[in-house]
């Protein structure tokens, strides 16, 4: 448990795109301590930003020389187990970036590694922490909407930004493109129908337009069944503009619309909203907090903070990682197979 006055210690290990955020969140939560970049041009810009930080171009050598309660992993999906469980063997609570692992038999080592040794493992499907995705969740669990039967979970984008080293075009890297943006959804389905059990099967479809990538899915859609009879529709396009996502659930008593845009600015001026159908009316939901996933990944390492601490794990947790991994390799499959696959 982090002691002192001299805040929680954390190590980072990856500071490209999006390490950077994590690196601003993690100097707001804590002290960032060390971070480990094996890009010299990414180092040398992080160094610029964090002063006082000790920069390591091997994170197995940061592990050994530093004294860190947290270490927040930010890297392509197939270095995840390696990183993960050198971070978990040195004693420190873990924030892992989704996807958990490529493989389920890694996610079960890292599991079992954590509970051990008494540490913390957190995956990072940052939306249930968000003030619009978790306040749709606050909602179901209050009742607003009875017992979950229908979700549509849609995301509208441009096509992603290759990654260091071409990593999201590389299918041995990135797995594949399930993994990479779908699992949130994943998640996301399978955390707000948590109250009648978990996913029965799944039947998925995917396109591309890419001659160069065909295993690469740029179109998805996936249907996820439950034990109540209700279902969940997962989809994608990677063929279209800007960023645009939205949630819809009906339930046996009421019906839920939110949404999120990121048009001109993904990351600091989105706009967003929440409506609740209560069978009679429909009213706007207010949103106290800025919704978008930097805010959501300050959230994020708040609590893995608080968890060094002592606190309690609001993120999701390698368990649930372990699952959203299951439905993207079950989807996959079916993809491949034309047809449902059941857990």
């Amino acid at each position: 448990m982090a002691t002192g006055s001299d805040g929680v210690r954390f190590g980072l290990i990856g500071c490209g795109a999006w390490g950077s955020h994590h690196a601003r969140a993690i100097a707001r939560a804590g002290r960032l301590v060390a971070v480990a970049e094996h890009s010299e041009a990414s180092r040398e810009a992080a160094k610029a930003e964090h002063g006082g930080t000790a920069f390591y171009a091997d994170y197995r050598e940061m592990l050994t020389r530093e004294r860190l309660d947290v270490v927040d992993i930010v890297l392509p999906p197939h270095l995840h187990y390696e990183a993960g469980r050198a971070a978990l063997e040195a004693g420190c609570h873990l924030l892992l970036e989704k996807p958990m692992c490529l493989d389920l038999g890694e996610c079960d080592e890292l599991i079992a590694l954590a509970r051990g040794k008494g540490l913390a493992l957190a995956i990072g499907h940052e939306f249930r922490l968000s003030s619009l995705w978790g306040r749709v969740k606050e909602m179901i669990v209050a009742g607003a909407i009875g017992e979950p039967r229908y979700c549509l979970i849609e995301l509208w984008r441009n096509p992603y930004r290759q990654g260091a080293g071409g990593w999201r075009y590389d299918i041995k890297r990135v797995g594949n493109w399930i993994l990479e943006e779908p699992i949130h959804f994943f998640d996301l389905a399978r955390w707000y129908f948590g109250g009648v059990g978990e996913p029965v099967s799944v039947f998925a479809l995917g396109s591309h337009i890419r001659d160069d990538h065909p295993e690469l899915q740029d179109n998805f859609t996936a249907m996820i069944t439950f034990p109540n009879g209700g279902y969940a529709v997962v989809g994608q396009t990677l063929a279209g503009y800007e960023h645009h996502q939205v949630v819809k659930l009906t339930g046996t008593r009421g019906a839920l619309w939110a949404s999120w845009s990121g048009a001109m600015d993904r990351t600091l001026h989105p706009t967003f909203s929440l409506k609740h159908f209560d069978g009679e009316a429909v009213r706007e939901v207010p949103i106290e907090k800025h919704s978008g996933e930097v805010y959501e990944l300050e959230e994020q390492l708040a609590n893995m903070a608080e968890v060094a601490r002592g606190g309690k794990l609001r993120c999701a947790t390698g368990e649930d990682g372990r699952w959203s991994v299951a439905l993207c390799a079950k989807a996959q499959e079916s993809v491949e197979a034309g047809g449902p696959i059941r857990f």
